[in-house]
């Protein structure tokens, strides 16, 4: 008998298989994993910055790569490369209303997909998403489409983003404003 194979023969208190409690446990992992995506979108979507802010590590990383998806940010451009401190320095700016680009400020609405964890190692998880961003503004209406790649860590019960790196679909191509939290 294999350690698979005796493992499908042990059973919880309440009769479930442990492959059984691991499925659960990974739905349940994938829900509220979920469940903070949407809740990070919606405080973008809102401009509820200090919220969204504080959703942040104080070693987390904020990445909007230039021309690819496997560039380096620390040898090539990026659109925006934040360690914590520039977070909040950007933050701080769109709270002053004095962006010019973002007044008034866009409405924006955006929808989170295809969420997968890829890996889970002690207390962070690994997860890629994919977005899309319908903005509204004076110069009109875009569609912004993105994939997405978070670092997650677990601190005190909840999440808190250690990494975000949004790979916008055209980021080859020249990007003329990009001044809301994407």
């Amino acid at each position: 008998m294999t350690a698979t194979h005796s493992l499908s023969l042990l059973r919880h208190a309440d009769g479930r298989t442990v492959e059984q409690l691991t499925a659960l446990s990974l739905l349940d992992l994938h829900h509220h994993v979920s469940q903070f995506l949407f809740k990070e979108a919606r405080l973008q979507d809102t401009h509820a910055y200090d919220d969204w802010e504080a959703l942040w590590t104080d070693d987390a990383t904020y990445w909007v790569p230039a021309n690819g998806h496997d560039t380096d940010p620390e040898l090539q451009m990026s659109i925006l490369y934040d360690n914590r401190s520039r977070i909040g320095i950007r933050v701080k700016q769109l709270k002053t209303g004095r962006r010019h680009t973002q007044t008034p400020r866009s409405e924006l609405a955006r929808t989170i997909s295809n969420i997968e964890l890829v890996s889970v190692a002690d207390h962070e998880l690994d997860v890629i998403a994919n977005a899309v961003i319908f903005e509204d503004n004076m110069r009109g209406e875009t569609i912004w489409a993105a994939r997405n790649e978070y670092r997650l860590r677990l601190v005190d019960g909840a999440f808190k983003l250690v990494r975000k790196k949004v790979g916008l679909v055209n980021n080859h191509k020249p990007i003329f404003t990009l001044s809301f939290l994407v």
